[in-house]
């Protein structure tokens, strides 16, 4: 479970959403193992006709991840922002990988 603070810009987010991007944040565990916390940060431009805005920061122990994402829906901000960080988690995860099978065969 990572742990996750979620910030709602100019409005009081619903138990639902918040349950929802916990969930999903969450997710992203079984991509990289060391995900230290997160955040998520939900706002919208307008009071009508509004640009929901979802940001999540995902804290590892080396460097920080962060995805923006806007629609007219905070699920579909959401889903795309998380879709992005899970993109640069297997990058990252890939990178280190890599890193240490190169450091590996330097060594024999």
């Amino acid at each position: 479970m990572i742990k996750t603070n979620i910030t709602s810009r100019h409005f009081k987010a619903h138990e639902t959403l918040t349950d929802y991007v916990v969930q999903e944040i969450n997710s992203l565990e079984k991509y990289h193992a060391d995900i230290i916390h997160a955040d998520a940060i939900l706002s919208y431009e307008k009071a009508v006709n509004s640009v929901k805005i979802c940001e999540i920061l995902v804290k590892l122990k080396d460097k920080t991840l962060t995805a923006k994402e806007s629609s007219d829906d905070f699920v579909k901000s959401i889903d795309k922002a998380v879709d992005k960080i899970q993109t640069q988690l297997l990058k990252h995860k890939d990178k280190h990988t890599n890193n240490k099978k190169s450091a590996k065969s330097l060594k024999s």
